[in-house]
């Protein structure tokens, strides 16, 4: 149950966050929001810092299991592919969207906040771990992209007529073209 009331404060935050801002969101009216006291509130997190930090932290905590994955397999074209899906789906069924719109909206606010920062730096893990240190850096950039293209391949597709299943599936073929290049390198 504890985990569920964790889930449900970190949604109606990065919720109430993104739509008025971090700055201008306080602990009283999340807990107002979840219907709660904000001493009830304050029993799972302290400061909207630590709503953060918990979101932020349970993100890293999912490219770490993907790293783990990664790591344990043979670099081949086939384990880059199955990464890239296995990572599409994690940010399909993840809390990844409302997190990238809260941070999006709140870039100022945030730009120093430690957690974000690891965040920011395991994502740069995630992306260099599809090379080898050897590959040539158009190489290992593509494959970065590649990786990138799930991340904003929803967002830049929005204004066209089109379901949510739709552009993360057209997200994902993209990415899957650019994964290896023409030439397979």
């Amino acid at each position: 149950m504890r985990e569920d009331t964790r889930a449900k404060i970190q949604e109606v935050a990065l919720r109430l966050f993104t739509e008025q801002g971090y700055e201008a969101t306080s602990l009283r009216e999340i807990a107002e929001e979840l219907g709660v006291t904000k001493a009830a509130l304050y029993y799972h997190f302290k400061t909207k810092d630590d709503i953060v930090a918990s979101v932020a932290g349970d993100r890293i905590a999912e490219q770490d299991e993907m790293l783990a994955w990664l790591r344990s397999q043979p670099q081949t074209p086939e384990t880059r592919r199955e990464f890239l899906q296995r990572y599409a789906d994690q940010l399909e069924h993840s809390r990844h969207q409302d997190l990238g719109r809260f941070l999006e909206r709140n870039q100022t606010s945030l730009r120093d906040h430690p957690t974000i920062k690891a965040m920011r730096m395991r994502m740069l893990e995630v992306a260099e771990a599809l090379s080898a240190p050897d590959d040539p850096v158009r190489v290992r950039l593509r494959r970065s992209m590649a990786l990138f293209t799930l991340h904003t391949g929803i967002w830049l597709t929005q204004h066209y007529d089109l379901t949510d299943e739709e552009r993360r599936e057209i997200a994902r073929s993209v990415a899957l073209e650019i994964l290896e290049g023409p030439c397979g390198d």
